[in-house]
């Protein structure tokens, strides 16, 4: 029965790292023209995914995955627009490096994986349901 538990927490573990990948990616739509208080650009967020191998799990074909950091990329797009507040002497205004349409694939991307691992969640639910009900 212990593996059933470690079964709900890989996919536990995966619903969390796709919520805060959608947080990242409502962040970067939310703040696409954005700027921060010492006027640069705000910087696009990306989650960074990684697997935990553990020995015992392993050999159980389970691998849950960790967030281990949300970092900030250091690109910005140059925009020429010479009116802009924010342009400098040449005319070009950094902006944040974030494509809308990249963003929204994400968004779908997470949100059908955040849904497998609640399918893989419940039906592991199910699955310790009937096993408990069986032997009643």
């Amino acid at each position: 029965m212990l593996d059933i538990f470690n079964a709900f927490d890989v996919s536990a573990s995966g619903m969390y790292a796709e919520r805060i990948r959608m947080n990242t990616i409502a962040s970067n739509l939310a703040n696409y023209e954005s700027y921060k208080t010492d006027g640069t650009p705000y910087q696009k967020l990306e989650p960074v995914f990684q697997a935990v191998y553990d020995k015992n799990m392993l050999s159980d074909g389970l691998v849950p995955v960790n967030v281990s950091e949300i970092r900030q990329s250091n690109g910005f797009k140059l925009i020429y627009d010479p009116s802009n507040p924010h342009a400098n002497a040449q005319g070009y205004v950094e902006e944040p490096n974030i494509n809308v349409t990249t963003e929204m694939v994400d968004m779908i991307t997470a949100t059908q994986s955040y849904q497998a691992n609640l399918s893989a969640f419940n039906m592991t639910k199910n699955i310790a349901q009937f096993t408990i009900n069986s032997w009643s």
